[in-house]
């Protein structure tokens, strides 16, 4: 049944609807700098709801991190994508207060959460909103992946993580952040993404009917499980990611840990999970 508000939201122009949001988010970081309000470490159900994967994930990942990727507790570390901070407080306690977390996120009420229960907590914890339009997640946003800028300096960190991002990016999209993640990681900085990647065996496995999404057939170096929405589900290929890497400065540091998201009977994790490096 479509939500009641529903006819009421589509009479009301996007540029209206994103000010008052605007102008509401502004309203309750002010209300909460005023009375220093700091929120329960638990992210209302609604909000976890979003997330996918598990809340306990976040632990799990840091083990990776640390494993795959030999993350220091002094290291400046990104999060792209960091939802309601199912990583950041596994890395709050890990990051020692010589370490920095960055993180953004296209979902206001996520940032806005992270910013009234973490960062009061650890200081050098911070978070950011970034208004990129995405079908699935952030309709009204105002910016474009393929020409969105990190919100960072050149060479600013050590160790970058993206769970569950490029799968919800276009190639243009998908190549250009790549290329942010070339320009804010130092030289040797390391990266790790995870991806659903397209290969032979992946292509085979979903067009037998193997894999966990329904898949349509590719375009060119991707496939999407919606045309209408194509942000929901999205598979690179992994020739295409690997150039576009390349192309970014970043190599890819084998092997490549392939997931169970496309029918696979033994995976590594869920998606597939790419270690990348700063070359130069």
């Amino acid at each position: 049944m479509p939500h009641p508000l529903a006819a009421v939201r589509g009479l009301v122009p996007r540029a209206v609807r994103r000010a008052g949001k605007d102008i509401i988010d502004r309203l309750r970081l002010w209300a909460d700098w005023a009375t220093n309000t700091r929120l329960p470490l638990d992210p209302p159900a609604e909000l976890v709801t979003g997330i996918g994967g598990s809340w306990e994930s976040g632990r799990r990942y840091l083990h990776l991190f640390r494993e795959l990727c030999d993350l220091r507790p002094d290291e400046a570390v990104l999060d792209v994508g960091c939802g309601v901070g199912r990583m950041a407080l596994p890395l709050a306690g890990y990051l020692t207060h010589r370490g920095r977390y960055d993180g953004f996120d296209i979902v206001r009420p996520n940032v806005r959460w992270c910013r009234r229960a973490i960062t009061p907590r650890w200081p050098n914890f911070r978070f950011q909103h970034a208004d990129i339009y995405n079908r699935e997640y952030n309709p009204d946003g105002r910016r474009t992946a393929r020409t969105f800028r990190f919100p960072y300096p050149d060479a600013s960190f050590d160790f970058a993580f993206l769970t569950s991002v490029f799968t919800h990016l276009l190639p243009e999209d998908a190549a250009h952040y790549l290329a942010e993640l070339g320009r804010v990681l130092k030289p040797g900085g390391r990266c790790l993404a995870t991806f659903n990647l397209l290969n032979a065996e992946a292509d085979a496995l979903i067009d037998a009917g193997k894999c966990r999404h329904v898949m349509l057939p590719r375009e060119g170096v991707y496939r999407v499980h919606s045309r209408e929405v194509p942000e929901a589900c999205i598979a690179l290929d992994e020739g295409f990611v690997t150039d576009a890497a390349r192309s970014a400065g970043l190599d890819v540091v084998p092997p490549i840990r392939y997931g169970l998201w496309c029918g696979r009977e033994n995976g590594f994790e869920f998606q597939d999970i790419v270690v990348l490096r700063k070359s130069r």
